[in-house]
């Protein structure tokens, strides 16, 4: 048997907390409130919910066609330009490339009935045709859940896609390892979406948390007190619950078609899948392809995304990042990985 822990020295550390919570605290109280995506930029238009942004250039364009930006529905872009230092915006302006984003919004009420068919072949495809018609051709970063949406996207339109980029992109939903896909997979989804219509954020953040929820709560906190000295790592830490916690809910018809489709049905790798009334096939990409994966990803495993290579039908590269699956936005490491995209579009 282990000897007891000594009084003092445990009492020492219970004060030592103490101070340091406190510490904290204070120095919460007197932070300002904390920005997020302050780049540069412009609206190019307006389309429902759905807005399309143009980044200030800061470096002379490498002359590419402009790359559009598609994120994931059920977080928001912010986290793409979380702050100055860390940002995968502004490292790409900085290496000369054309910089657009599609913000998909916050979906309403009366957005219930909005499909996969409404948001890719409507709201992305309005947007690359608007940038179409000044360049011919666009290329695609497609985040998260917005790879998948871009994949989609690239199948049905290839011919207007010049070199399409995925970063996290879950493509196998039926690895072993891949936590969300198994809570999916037992979901009464025509239950949730006809009891809510549009699925809560709430809902879904409270998923993604108990996903790991010792690490993504209990441990998250604990190691806030370490840093209640450094004004600078509050208000890091503050950016990131205020993205965290900014979750739109989700249109109904597309959570249901997007749940079905994949998580249940992984129709990405078995086929199958109908957007539109139009059948998808990965094979029909057949534009370069640069696919970006996190090794330590817990939503997104490796397992997941690494099986594109064998399902598009052109030339296929890849990249792994040593990190999780927000670190790849927002870690101190992860500011290499616009670097490493600038360059594939420079040499593709």
């Amino acid at each position: 048997m282990s000897a007891p822990p000594d009084p003092q020295v445990l009492g020492a550390e219970i004060a030592e907390f103490q101070r340091r919570l406190a510490t904290g605290v204070a120095t919460l109280s007197r932070l300002p409130p904390v920005e997020l995506a302050t780049a540069a930029r412009e609206v190019i238009s307006r389309d429902g919910k759905t807005t399309l942004y143009r980044y200030r250039s800061v470096a002379k364009p490498c002359g590419g066609p402009p790359l559009l930006i598609v994120f994931a529905l059920v977080n928001r872009p912010t986290v793409l330009d979380l702050q100055p230092d860390r940002s995968l915006i502004r490292r790409l302006l900085a290496a000369g490339v054309d910089v657009y984003l599609l913000d998909w919004g916050y979906p309403d009420r009366g957005d219930r009935h909005l499909g996969l068919a409404d948001y890719t072949l409507g709201y992305l495809h309005r947007a690359v045709e608007r940038l179409a018609g000044e360049h011919d051709h666009v290329d695609l970063l497609g985040v998260c859940q917005g790879g998948t949406l871009a994949l989609l996207y690239a199948s049905l339109e290839p011919a207007r896609i010049r070199r399409l980029v995925t970063m996290v992109t879950p493509v196998d939903f039926a690895t072993p390892q891949n936590l969300l896909a198994k809570w999916a997979r037992g979901v009464d989804v025509d239950l949730l979406v006809d009891t809510y219509g549009n699925v809560p954020g709430e809902l879904l953040n409270f998923t993604f948390v108990s996903l790991m929820p010792f690490r993504l709560t209990l441990q998250k906190y604990l190691a806030l007190v370490d840093g209640a000295d450094e004004p600078r790592q509050l208000e890091n830490f503050l950016r990131m619950e205020r993205w965290i916690f900014d979750s739109p809910d989700q249109a109904g018809e597309a959570f249901r078609e997007f749940v079905r489709l994949f998580f249940q049905e992984n129709r990405l790798v078995r086929g199958g899948a109908v957007i539109g009334g139009r059948p998808v096939d990965l094979g029909r990409i057949t534009m370069p392809v640069f696919n970006i994966y996190a090794t330590q990803d817990h939503l997104v495993p490796p397992s997941a995304s690494r099986p594109l290579a064998g399902l598009v039908g052109g030339d296929y590269e890849e990249l792994a990042f040593d990190g999780g699956h927000i670190g790849i936005y927002v870690s101190s490491r992860a500011q290499a990985v616009p670097a490493a995209i600038a360059a594939w579009l420079d040499r593709r």
